[in-house]
């Protein structure tokens, strides 16, 4: 990589932030499209981001920053323009800096709908259960209703924090109480992890899968280790099984193009380069 007078920066900051795979991916793509760019990574404790990310604001050379845990909060806060998505789903993960401004963005729900687009999911026709309620809960059951998903089920370990997004983003959604998810399963379409069950080999989001549709769409938004006990189940039981990985994927493509003007190439492919690291990981 060479840098100029006239490389353009962007990067990833968070808390930690040396597991992110965001380097590797968005130096793939600028080595791909041969720009004058380089993508780093800011790892920035919570008391300085907000003057890290004003300082970086006002250079000219740098374009934005995506942002990852536990600063995606902070980062909306921090704007001085949001987009719908980011103020509906009540966080940022793309900032972009225009003339001084700091603008954020949402692309989590992107990157999720991008996840599925190969599943061809009939959303007009579909019934969506969600599991989990934090902040990639909030997200995925955004991209679901801006996608017109006939019905989506809730369930959390902790219904007040189901109920809490129903009333805040989807109020027509069906809260379901946890001990009652299997139940849900065999009414669903789609399934979907948004906890962190199953992430670095934890412990395992534990559902009977027997009572799965089959031919019905699994997504799995933990992809270290790619295949969790959750995708395992669900492959097992006939269902269709999507990684985290692709997500991941998908959220980045946005951001890429916000910083340096062009689309991420889709050759050569980044998900070998992103498997290949993965491997010391899974």
């Amino acid at each position: 990589m060479r840098i100029t007078g006239q490389t353009r920066l962007a990067g990833v900051t968070g808390d930690p932030v040396a597991h992110s795979l965001s380097p590797l991916m968005m130096s793939h793509w600028i080595a791909a499209s041969g720009l004058d760019a380089a993508y780093l990574p800011f790892p920035v404790a919570p008391t300085d981001f907000s003057d890290f990310v004003r300082g970086l604001a006002k250079s000219p050379s740098v374009s934005g920053l995506n942002v990852t845990l536990p600063h995606k909060e902070a980062a909306l806060a921090l704007a001085d323009k949001a987009t719908p998505a980011a103020l509906a789903i009540g966080a940022a993960n793309l900032l972009t800096f225009r003339g001084g401004e700091i603008h954020a963005d949402n692309t989590d729900a992107d990157g999720f709908l991008a996840a599925l687009e190969p599943a061809e999911p009939d959303y007009g026709n579909a019934i969506a259960l969600v599991l989990g309620a934090g902040g990639a809960a909030r997200a995925l059951v955004h991209a679901l209703l801006t996608s017109g998903c006939a019905t989506i089920l809730l369930s959390n370990r902790t219904r007040s924090r189901a109920d809490a997004i129903a009333d805040e983003i989807a109020p027509e959604a069906e809260i379901i109480d946890w001990q009652d998810r299997d139940e849900a399963l065999a009414r669903a379409d789609l399934v979907v992890n948004a906890t962190s069950l199953g992430l670095k080999g934890g412990s395992e989001l534990e559902l009977d899968w027997s009572a799965a549709r089959k031919g019905a769409i699994a997504f799995d938004s933990v992809y270290v280790p790619l295949r969790t006990g959750f995708l395992r189940g669900a492959e097992e039981a006939g269902l269709q099984a999507i990684d985290g990985l692709d997500m991941l994927i998908g959220q980045a493509r946005p951001s890429f193009a916000a910083f340096f003007g062009c689309d991420a190439p889709h050759d050569p492919p980044v998900r070998p380069v992103l498997l290949d690291a993965l491997g010391g990981r899974s």
